[in-house]
């Protein structure tokens, strides 16, 4: 909409950076649209200078910039054009309520926009995070094969969050409008400490320092529906009118970091993609099957039998299993302060483990151990049962596998790779069989796709496209706000 400011130079910074082509072209385009002003709003006082815009956009690496009149867009008129209607549930709360109609140019005109452009991706902020929400469901409904990527909100030295309206502003209203990101910052925190988020405390804190709150509202992030504030995640809204100035502005109220659980059956490359989903965001990688390898290890070292529960009780009563994190960044498993790592890996501790998996002393142990790592966040798990037992409440669940065939194929490479004899592919491809059924029929936490999971099929996939797949998709559900890491 113009009036460019460094929320926008970040937009076309992270669009020139983007891997999807060595020498992408990054169009920026500057429209302030009709739709989306009511006669009482400030459309004619709405900032702008095309040639700050085109001096900025410059500077941040576009390629173009492209200001279209009113003409070019909507030919005879905006009344002559078709206009889309947003969905009725995703404006019925925060701006859609005073801003009628707001939300129903932003969709107009963006089909208006993308039938012209064609892109293969959109850059879009989380500041105006229904404004988001809605193109995202334009962009599905519409069956467009267009990519969208956001950054986070981006503020300014002193919290405010960066707006082509904050120019608006005279320095003593400034001085008050940070009030805002300030109160913001401290419901967040006090979610992450589990502590109580009062809306009614905060809302009167802002009126009583000549802030008028027009909504102070918490809602479902992704459904934009009113929720209580102790429904975590959810998102804490909020416009103001400084002066004469409106600023909108917002924060995720979380229980904790995010985690992603990831499963599957064996040789889906759970384990590889795992561990550079964990690195390119910065997440603690918890590999649940090492675990369970690792008490099948212990087992088998002891000689204990499969079947002798009250010994395998025992064993596993005071089990130590860590990760440790070795010279050359690789994740190394240690049980009782003794380094398993390639161990654990070899072909009889394969064939025997999910026979040790499916004992109940053993998941039960494992489990709560799981879950006590998992209490903070900020991790990403992979296994048999992560999404639908272990972590239920997972903020994205993956399915991750593969046709029996291709599973063999890179359980062989992995073998060779390891130092093991390889055996033929169709005797590998059997055996993943058998344990698909292993896993998928035993009485305690069988393998099975959450309902709330998204299934990815890999044949065909390189490892590199399935990890961005799935750092895409997580940032679907979690935003960049909350976990700005990749």
């Amino acid at each position: 909409m113009g009036g460019l400011h460094k929320g926008h130079s970040k937009l076309i910074e992270t669009a020139q950076k983007t891997e999807r082509e060595r020498a992408p072209v990054v169009l920026v385009s500057v429209f302030v649209n009709p739709l989306q002003f009511s006669p009482t709003e400030d459309f004619n006082n709405y900032p702008r200078d095309l040639d700050k815009d085109c001096n900025l956009a410059t500077a941040s690496g576009a390629s173009a910039l492209w200001a279209p009149s009113v003409e070019d867009i909507f030919p005879n008129g905006p009344d002559s054009h078709i206009r889309v209607h947003a969905p009725k549930n995703l404006q019925a709360n925060l701006c859609g309520v005073n801003r009628k109609g707001h939300f129903d140019g932003v969709a107009t005109v963006m089909s208006r926009l993308l039938a012209i452009i064609k892109p293969n991706l959109v850059f879009l902020g989380e500041k105006d995070w229904q404004q988001l929400i809605i193109i995202r469901h334009l962009i599905k409904d519409l069956g467009l094969s267009i990519g969208i990527n956001t950054i986070g909100t981006v503020r300014d030295q002193d919290g405010l969050a960066y707006s082509s309206r904050n120019s608006l502003l005279k320095a003593a209203e400034r001085e008050k409008a940070i009030l805002l990101p300030q109160l913001l910052k401290k419901a967040y925190s006090s979610s992450l400490q589990k502590e109580e988020v009062d809306i009614s405390k905060i809302n009167a804190e802002l009126n009583n320092n000549g802030l008028r709150v027009e909504y102070l509202e918490t809602v479902d992030p992704f459904t934009l529906q009113l929720v209580k504030p102790n429904k975590r995640p959810c998102l804490l809204a909020t416009a103001i009118k400084c002066g004469e100035t409106r600023l909108i502005d917002h924060t995720f109220l979380i229980a904790r970091k995010p985690i992603i659980a990831i499963d599957g059956p064996a040789g889906a490359g759970k384990s590889s993609v795992t561990k550079a989903v964990a690195s390119k965001l910065s997440l603690l990688y918890l590999d649940t099957g090492a675990m369970y390898r690792a008490v099948t290890w212990l087992i088998k070292k002891n000689n204990i039998s499969h079947k002798d529960e009250s010994s395998i009780r025992l064993i596993v009563k005071d089990l130590k299993i860590e990760f440790q994190t070795s010279q050359s960044n690789d994740q190394q498993v240690m049980v009782n302060n003794y380094n398993i790592t390639e161990e654990i890996r070899s072909p009889e501790i394969t064939n025997l483990v999910s026979q040790i998996a499916s004992i109940g002393a053993v998941r039960e142990a494992l489990t709560a151990q799981q879950r006590n790592m998992g209490k903070l966040g900020g991790l990403i798990a992979e296994g048999r049962d992560i999404g639908s037992s272990v972590f239920p409440d997972a903020d994205v669940k993956f399915y991750l596998t593969a046709s029996p065939k291709e599973r063999a194929k890179r359980r062989a490479l992995d073998l060779n790779n390891r130092g093991f004899s390889v055996l033929n592919i169709q005797q590998l491809e059997k055996e993943i069989l058998e344990r698909d059924m292993l896993d998928s029929n035993r009485k305690i936490s069988p393998l099975k796709k959450a309902k709330d999971s998204i299934e990815v099929i890999t044949d065909g996939m390189d490892i590199d496209q399935v990890i961005n797949l799935l750092i895409k998709l997580f940032y679907t559900r979690v935003p960049k706000e909350v976990w700005p890491k990749d």
